[in-house]
This record gives structure tokens, C-alpha cells and sequence, in this order.
């Protein structure tokens, strides 16, 4: 009888412990995953993506100029190829049009051209539903001859178009990423999912020491008459017995207090660190506008109607005239095109929904960086071109800009103004220069 007395106390001794244990791990992983979870809170919130090295010329110098020219000014009315989109494809036009010098006129002023009675003009401005085409006064020979030049090439399918096929999937691949990374799950998410998971652990061990605890009080109790009548008692019973025992453990008390402080201390931060966070905000607009349409399967370069983001703070919301140079022909019939024309009659402008916007402490200038810095659009905004409905991707907080300028590399090469600052940064690293080197880290770039 004594020995199984002390058998007794010792198995119960070990058992207390292994309950110590259990909690203290428990503790110790959720105070873990805490730690984890803001630190990759924090580093997401850093997490500004790589801008990707500007394109190298597809065919010269003629032919990458022309390609530039084309997709600010051609592309959203013609393909290079045979195919007709407002106007005829241009595949092989230098062909079927009467020369270089006919197509330098109608370039530079197409209604000049049809006004003198050309016969070719005035049959294509009739073929093409008498679409007046816009005028280009400013091109040059040379640069109406590096357009011409770059169709050729596209058809052609030469080396230099490869290798603009290439950079260009380059470019992609960067953007995607950059997009990837942007909209991937937060560790907010992450951390919830471990902490249920460790919640259930916890439960079902304490569950298991429960049944271990009986099963050897049974063991090593004998067996007498006033205690048949006890381990005869309904499960449910002995069940609330081993419960209110549990909840009488000063250990599982500790544990369930614990628990309770960090599921409250996490959910305290995370409400924190999201205040003026807009991440997913996606407005229905007055019209809706489809960038996965436009800029997507019609391929509309950005700047066309984002005019000002080549020169200005602000890359400015399109006006009502600018959708009119297409929709003056193209699906007048529309309910939504009809917005745009109801818009005009008032004399009213369209009341877009701004989707991206900075607190008035913050300072950022698209020149700077789509100009400058050579910043694609989808660094920042996403694959915009697969948006059926505009989002913000990206969190825009200042610790994801301020990683942005320690990651991203400056485009030195072929630029007189960053010799000398190369020269000294190659002296003191080995690490190329980065925007943090030359002051993307100082607060009066960004707040005044």
C-alpha cells in the first residue's frame, strides 16, 4: 500500500511538471510568433520593390526613339501590324502609301493633306469613316523616320525586335513581382493562423495529460467497495470533476491569463499600425473605366492620359477630351460613353474617385520618379493593366517607400552627373549606389 502511495505521488509530481512545461513552451512559441509577426509586419511594410532597369534600344538609336514615339502617340490608334484598329494597321506601309515624304506630310498634318485633294488621303479618310486623324506638327523628319523605322523592324521580326522582346519581359517579370510582393498575405494573417494552431495544440495536450492522469489514478488506487460506486459516476460528471480540477491548476490558470494578454497585445497593434492604411481600397467609380481593357488588351500607354506624369507632381486624371479623341467614334452608343458626353453638354467635369492618396505631410513627385528614376508604374500601383476595377496594392506607408530607396539601385551608366558621386561611393563600398546613398534617406526629401 505505501509503495503505491509513492508511486502515486511520484507519477503525479512528473505530471505536474510536464503541465509546467506544456504552458511554458506554449508561452514561449506565441511569444515568438508575436515577435515574428511584427517583425515581418515591419518589414512588409518596407517591402517597396526594385525598379527595373530601364530597356536597352531595340534596333539603334533611330529605332528605339521611334518606338517611343509610336507608343506615346500612334499605338492608341494604330497596330504595327495588318490589323485595323481606329485607323488601318501599318504593317507595310511605306509600301502601299506613295513614300517617306507623302507619309512626313500626313504625319505632320493629315487635314492638310486631304484639303489639297490627294487622292490616297481622301481615300482613306473616307475608308476609315472619315475619322479626322490628330496632327503632329513637331516631329521631325528624323523622328517620323525612326516611327516608320520601328514598324518595319516589329514586322520584320529581326534580331533588334527580339532583343526589345526580351527587355520588355524583363520589365514584366520585374513589375510582377514587384505586384507580387505587394499584394502578398500579410503576416498578421499568418500569425492568427499560428496561434489557433498552437490554441488547439495546447487544448488536445492538456486533453491527453487529462486521460494519462486518469488512467493511472485507476492504476494505482485500489480498488474498494465505497469507491466502485465513484468510477461508476456518468462520464459527463467525471468529466466536469477533471475540468473544474483543471481550472483550479494555478498553471492552467497562468497559461489561459497569458494567452489572453497576447491575443489582446496583437490585436492592439495591428489596429494601430493599420490607422490611414487604405491596402485593397478599390471605390466603384462614376464611369467605369477599364484599365484591363485599355491599358491591358489595347496596350494604351500610360501617358497618354495620365499627361502629367513625365512632368509634374501629379500625373493628373484624364479629362473628358481626352477619352473624346477615341470615343467621338468608337461605341458612342454605350450607356457609359453617354456619361462622358452628358459630362461635356453640362460642362461639368467627371467626379473620379481618387483611389491613391498621400497624407499632406508626405511630398511625392511621378516626375521625379517615372521621369527621372525611371520607376515603372506597376512598382507602385500593380499590374494596372489586369484591373478591372483600380485598387491600391501597395501599402504606401513611409517605411515601404524608405526600403524602396534602400534597395533600388541608381541608373548611373552613360550620366556625367553621378561620376564623381560614383567615384566616392566605390571608394568606401563595394555595394552599388543606392538611392539611400545619394540622400533618399533625408526627411526633408519628403516632408518640408
Amino acid at each position: 500500500m505505501l509503495s503505491k502511495i509513492i508511486y502515486k505521488s511520484f507519477v503525479m509530481s512528473r505530471l505536474t511538471k510536464l503541465y509546467g512545461v506544456v504552458a511554458l513552451s506554449t508561452t514561449l512559441l506565441l511569444s515568438g510568433g508575436l515577435t515574428y509577426g511584427q517583425d515581418s509586419s515591419a518589414a512588409q511594410g518596407g517591402g517597396g520593390p526594385a525598379t527595373p532597369a530601364p530597356a536597352a534600344a531595340a534596333g539603334g538609336g533611330d529605332v528605339a526613339k521611334g518606338k517611343e514615339l509610336f507608343t506615346n502617340n500612334c499605338q492608341q490608334c494604330h497596330n504595327t501590324n495588318e490589323v485595323a484598329l481606329v485607323g488601318p494597321g501599318l504593317k507595310g506601309v511605306r509600301q502601299r502609301t506613295p513614300g517617306d515624304a507623302w507619309l512626313q506630310k500626313w504625319i505632320r498634318n493629315s487635314s492638310a493633306v486631304i484639303a489639297s485633294g490627294d487622292a490616297y488621303a481622301v481615300k482613306i479618310f473616307n475608308q476609315y469613316n472619315k475619322t479626322q486623324m490628330s496632327s503632329f506638327p513637331n516631329l521631325t523628319d528624323g523622328d517620323i523616320k525612326g516611327i516608320l523605322d520601328y514598324i518595319d523592324s516589329e514586322n520584320a521580326g529581326g534580331a533588334a525586335q527580339a532583343t526589345a522582346g526580351d527587355n520588355q519581359a524583363g520589365g514584366t517579370k520585374a513589375s510582377t513581382a514587384a505586384a507580387s510582393s505587394s499584394t502578398s498575405s500579410g503576416p498578421s494573417e499568418l500569425f492568427t493562423f499560428v496561434l489557433i494552431a498552437l490554441l488547439v495544440v495546447m487544448l488536445l495536450v492538456l486533453g491527453v495529460l487529462f486521460v494519462i492522469v486518469t488512467i493511472l489514478s485507476k492504476a494505482v488506487n485500489p480498488q474498494t467497495e465505497g469507491e466502485v460506486g465513484t468510477r461508476a459516476q456518468p462520464f459527463v460528471q467525471r468529466l466536469r470533476a477533471g475540468l473544474l480540477g483543471a481550472v483550479n491548476n494555478s498553471t492552467v490558470r497562468s497559461v489561459a491569463i497569458w494567452l489572453f494578454i497576447l491575443v489582446a497585445t496583437k490585436m492592439s497593434l495591428d489596429g494601430l499600425y493599420s490607422v490611414g492604411i487604405q491596402q485593397g481600397y478599390a471605390p466603384k467609380q462614376p464611369i467605369a473605366y477599364s484599365h484591363k481593357l485599355h491599358a491591358g488588351q489595347y496596350k494604351i500607354d500610360c501617358n497618354y492620359c495620365h499627361t502629367g506624369v513625365n512632368k509634374g507632381k501629379s500625373a493628373t486624371i484624364p479629362s473628358a477630351n481626352i477619352c473624346m479623341n477615341c470615343h467621338g467614334v468608337i461605341k458612342k452608343e454605350s450607356p457609359e460613353i453617354q456619361k462622358i458626353y452628358t459630362a461635356i453638354e453640362q460642362n461639368k467635369p467627371i467626379e473620379w474617385i481618387r483611389v491613391h492618396n498621400l497624407p499632406d505631410l508626405a511630398y511625392f513627385n511621378h516626375a521625379q520618379h517615372v521621369n527621372v528614376g525611371n520607376v515603372q508604374c506597376q512598382s507602385c500601383h500593380g499590374e494596372i493593366e489586369k484591373m478591372e476595377v483600380v485598387e491600391q496594392r501597395s501599402s504606401l506607408t513611409m517605411g515601404w517607400c524608405i526600403d524602396c530607396h534602400r534597395k533600388t539601385e541608381v541608373n548611373t551608366k552613360d550620366n556625367a552627373y553621378y561620376d564623381k558621386l560614383v567615384a566616392l561611393h566605390s571608394k568606401e563600398s563595394r555595394e552599388p549606389l543606392k538611392v539611400a546613398n545619394i540622400g533618399g534617406l533625408e526627411c526633408s526629401k519628403c516632408h518640408y
